[in-house]
């Protein structure tokens, strides 16, 4: 017979976080939609957003892992900036090796630690290195994740693998999330 447990004390306490988490988020994209100078869609929002959240607040668990701070618009706009910096050098690489089919090229799958503990900084991260063009995140098991490297340089130890290619975006993503 399954065993019943007790319902956990901070399950109101987490609900009530993803709730004003998700009412936040959703009421800030919903800014970046409207016409700023109209009040009328400023009000919307702020009926709209909280009620929507509330509607989700099942599916929210993926929210648990968001630093909310007052530091957190600014670390979101750092780890932006890290990755489209990241992009472009990527995007560049790869067109090189596209105009000169000389160089060399040695794919391999590897493996990468990270240290982010919420499912949402592991997505996130191999997010990001998936659209890293040269990249790609085929499986998370953990707090591992498989990436295919389309030049890995001969390297398939752990730490360097880590070190190239997950470092640069998990040191921003440890700011925003857990």
């Amino acid at each position: 017979m399954p065993s019943i447990n007790p319902p956990d004390a901070a399950a109101p306490t987490a609900l009530l976080r993803r709730w004003i988490t998700a009412s936040l988020l959703l009421y800030a994209i919903w800014l970046l939609l409207i016409d700023r100078s109209d009040l009328t869609a400023w009000i919307a929002g702020l009926v709209v957003a909280p009620l929507t959240a509330l509607l989700s607040t099942s599916h929210l668990l993926l929210l648990d892992g968001v630093r909310l701070r007052l530091s957190l618009p600014w670390h979101l706009l750092r780890f932006l900036a890290i990755f489209l910096h990241a992009l472009v050098r990527a995007n560049f690489d790869m067109a090189r090796r596209v105009i000169s089919p000389r160089l060399p090229i040695d794919p391999a799958l590897v493996s990468v630690e990270s240290q982010l503990q919420s499912p949402l900084g592991r997505l996130l991260l191999a997010n990001a290195i998936t659209l890293t063009p040269g990249t790609l995140t085929v499986d998370v098991e953990g707090q591992q994740l498989q990436v295919h490297w389309i030049d890995s340089h001969g390297t398939t130890d752990l730490a360097t693998a880590t070190a190239a290619i997950a470092a640069r975006f998990e040191r921003y993503l440890k700011e925003i999330v857990l």
